[in-house]
């Protein structure tokens, strides 16, 4: 007798990922803020001298969709960008006194969010799990590269 009848992995993870990324843009949302402006405010505190460019590829986004962020949190008043007097054509990028409140806004909401997530879960379940999803990646990769 085989297994019980389980729904693919893939759409299982799938699923998954989809409720929790709803879940945490709402936790985001409630704190003032959003996954995009959160990302890039956390690029830019771990890396602050990024460029446009370095925040693209870190945030694996296209440039052209980096810009709309960027332009977006410069409206708000989270960010300013400036031409390099050295080279035009990078955007040096700063964040603003308020970028910095909403970067520490948001932190706490990411905190909490991941507590909430984590409660009841023995420590060596999410070992486990980030195994399995890695070993999940690798499966895909390998058989991409075949």
């Amino acid at each position: 007798m085989g297994r019980p009848q389980q729904p693919p992995v893939g759409l299982a993870v799938s699923r998954v990922a989809r409720t929790l990324n709803r879940a945490f843009e709402d936790a985001l949302a409630a704190a003032g803020g959003s996954q995009s402006v959160w990302l890039v405010l956390l690029q830019l505190k771990v890396n602050p001298g990024a460029t446009q460019r370095d925040l693209a590829e870190a945030l694996e986004l296209r440039e052209a969709t980096m810009t709309h962020h960027l332009s977006g949190m410069e409206r708000d008043g989270l960010l300013t960008r400036r031409r390099d007097p050295a080279n035009r054509r990078v955007h040096q990028i700063e964040l603003t006194e308020e970028g910095e409140r909403a970067f520490h806004r948001l932190r706490v909401a990411a905190t909490e969010f991941d507590e909430r997530l984590r409660a009841g879960i023995p420590p060596e379940r999410l070992a486990e799990l980030g195994d399995t999803l890695a070993m999940l990646v690798a499966n895909v990769q390998h058989a991409a590269s075949h």
